[in-house]
């Protein structure tokens, strides 16, 4: 037997932040929530849903994976569009990691290109980021399409000169390699301690998320044009006088009072509907959403109001909190 006392080897604990970029309605934010377990980021079939970068934390004993969900790269064609990408690209220089999505049921394209030649730049930048190429939507094509594609999207790394770090195929929708694609993330991150506390799923405040349902509710089943047109803005969250019993442990009811502008009288007749009919449904839908959040009683107050051309107006962009 050794006279050599025991070595102990403590298990490395990873931490930092993983960007999900792609062009719009590439399956970010439900990929985003997939991984985190719960849903921190809005979820539409229409393009440029997101516009803010909404970070949802994964905790494990060996790490904690911060994911920024960011709005879709592409070519702007309005003030806000240009804002947009510069949120994007000043996430991107700042994550240990990028998460680079690319849907299976879409042939690459244009837009593809456009972000891959983006991130040739970082790949090979003073600091090197490394980039997974993520096929999401695995579940919408036979398996013979998705070789195809994933054949393709090496091809789109060789093309700008570059080589993706990963490539990994995933269903958000029935979990297919979500897991594996989480511990390639994580196996990039440096080691470092927890950066935010146990349990905490956002840092995403309050007011911005209720705002977000009410933007998701307001955009189902409506025109191609309103999603880009739609901005929402919470304008308060008060508790009510007298309600709730702190005894019993049950919180008061809270007043929400959200605004929802438009850029034309026509939007807002889409919004509200005939005799207030959509406006109502929509308020039924996120008010469910936002109790959820927040595990409390609302009673939810919508205005719809014109904005106009506020996507391309400086003043009302910085007032919308663009």
């Amino acid at each position: 037997m050794s006279d050599q006392p025991a070595v102990h080897q403590t298990a490395t604990h990873r931490s930092g932040f993983a960007c999900l970029v792609g062009r719009p309605n590439a399956g970010k934010s439900t990929l985003t929530n997939a991984l985190v377990g719960q849903k921190v980021a809005i979820m539409s079939a229409r393009p440029q849903t997101t516009r803010h970068t909404i970070r949802g934390i994964v905790h494990r004993e060996d790490a904690q994976l911060v994911l920024v969900d960011t709005p879709g790269l592409h070519r702007p064609r309005t003030l806000l569009g240009e804002r947009l990408n510069d949120l994007v690209r000043d996430t991107l220089s700042e994550v240990d990691v990028i998460a680079f999505c690319l849907p299976a049921d879409q042939k690459v394209g244009p837009g593809d290109r456009y972000i891959a030649a983006q991130l040739a730049e970082l790949m090979s930048g003073r600091r090197k980021v490394p980039v997974v190429a993520v096929v999401t939507k695995a579940d919408l094509v036979p398996r013979e399409a998705l070789m195809q594609h994933l054949i393709s999207v090496d091809q789109l790394a060789r093309a700008v000169d570059r080589e993706w770090d990963d490539i990994v195929p995933v269903s958000a929708k029935d979990g297919y390699q979500v897991e594996e694609l989480e511990a390639v993330l994580i196996s990039h991150l440096p080691e470092g301690p927890d950066l935010y506390p146990d349990g905490e799923l956002t840092d995403e405040p309050e007011a911005v998320m209720v705002a977000e349902l009410v933007r998701e509710a307001a955009l189902e089943g409506v025109r191609d044009e309103l999603p880009h047109s739609l901005a929402v803005v919470v304008d308060e969250m008060v508790p009510r006088e007298g309600t709730g019993d702190p005894e019993k442990g049950r919180p008061p009811l809270l007043d929400v009072r959200v605004n929802l502008f438009v850029e034309r009288d026509s939007q807002k007749a889409i919004i509200i509907g005939r005799g207030g009919s959509r406006l109502r449904a929509v308020g039924t839908e996120a008010r469910q959403g936002i109790e959820k959040l927040l595990g409390q009683r609302i009673y939810l107050d919508l205005h719809v109001k014109v904005a106009k051309d506020w996507q391309r107006d400086p003043k009302q962009l910085r007032k919308l909190g663009f």
